[in-house]
């Protein structure tokens, strides 16, 4: 299938290579079938057949640039109607034509009767049974392969331009870390640096990978769930110096396979659970993550505390964008479902076929 594209690629950056080849192609296809019933000699036929190419061609030419561009898709039908009609007349007469007084002159031997171009032009029987059929049978193919070009031509350009259009949406989807996690993780820092906390270096370590691992290793469309687990860890112990000891966390993971998914995904659903579960609980807010990863399936589930009469009013715009870049990617090959269960707010996440690309 690789190579069937790559030559219809090649054919269409290459117009008049492609007309070259189509019309050395009904050449060829002529001769020998003219071979086998008329038992003629190989002279004789590419003479005659070369003589009806000429008609063919300029037929071809006139109804795929000019009537139908012109007449038929401006739906201008009337005037389409009579002008293929007069094309149909005219190269079948041509054809006739050029075959009595130049064909025949140059491939038949001794003395024959020719007819006036009159006579040509007037038997219609002629014209419209011998010679129509022979002309507009390459006509029709013709057309048949130009618009079948055209239309790989203007569906390659349409995937391309889908693709560049998701490829953009996920680049701003993956830029919309939540800027008060970094401000907040800055104003911790700075206060552990301000009571001199052994705790200062390592957080400053911490968010440097984060920002190295989002502006420099989120560039590709996939990313190993490895890194992003490694992403979740770094951001979970820089959100824990905002609350304490008050916040409990648990992340269990069942890593079977190293997968390979989009980036920032998960962290996004963390930083919903912190920002809407923790971030709102003045108690004592619980957090549980759990990552299982097998062959080619992933199950990812996010668990915060609310308050027991919390009701989810409508998707945060984390989670819609989280969900809008999934369908980019994955289609229907993902689940993405909200549930409160008690005082449990929970969002789980199922990727059912990860190597859709």
């Amino acid at each position: 299938m690789n190579k069937f594209n790559v030559v219809i690629s090649f054919f269409q950056k290459n117009r008049i290579v492609r007309h070259i080849l189509f019309w050395l192609c009904v050449l060829m296809v002529t001769v020998p079938k003219g071979l086998l019933e008329h038992h003629e000699s190989v002279f004789k036929l590419s003479v005659y057949n070369t003589s009806f190419l000429v008609s063919q061609i300029l037929a071809s030419y006139y109804f795929a640039y000019f009537v139908i561009p012109k007449f038929i898709l401006t739906k201008k039908y009337v005037v389409a109607a009579l002008l293929s009609l007069l094309g149909l007349y005219f190269f079948s007469a041509f054809a006739r034509i050029v075959m009595v007084h130049i064909a025949e002159p140059i491939a038949r031997e001794g003395v024959f009767v020719q007819e006036t171009i009159l006579q040509i032009l007037s038997d219609l029987g002629k014209l419209f049974i011998h010679y129509m059929p022979h002309v507009y049978s390459a006509v029709l193919v013709f057309l048949f392969v130009k618009y079948f070009l055209d239309y790989r031509k203007v569906k390659d350009k349409d995937l391309k331009f889908q693709k560049e259009k998701s490829e953009n949406e996920l680049r701003v989807l993956k830029a919309q870390l939540n800027p008060h996690f970094l401000f907040n993780t800055l104003n911790n820092v700075y206060t552990l640096a301000l009571s001199n906390s052994p705790k200062t270096a390592t957080s400053i370590g911490k968010l440097s990978e984060i920002l190295d691992h989002v502006l420099y290793r989120c560039n590709d469309k996939y990313v190993a769930l490895s890194n992003e687990i490694e992403l979740l860890e770094n951001y979970i112990e820089l959100e824990k110096l905002r609350y304490d000891e008050r916040l409990k966390v648990t992340f269990e993971k069942e890593l079977n396979s190293n997968l390979k998914i989009p980036p920032l995904i998960l962290l996004s659903l963390v930083e919903n659970a912190f920002k809407h579960g923790a971030g709102e609980d003045s108690g004592s807010p619980e957090i549980n993550i759990k990552v299982v990863s097998d062959r080619n399936e992933l199950f990812f589930l996010v668990a915060n505390t609310v308050s027991v009469d919390y009701v989810v009013k409508k998707e945060s715009i984390g989670l819609s964008n989280i969900r809008k870049q999934l369908d980019l990617v994955y289609h229907n090959f993902y689940d993405l479902d909200l549930e409160v269960k008690g005082n449990w707010f929970n969002v789980e996440l199922k990727i059912n076929q990860l190597e859709i690309r």
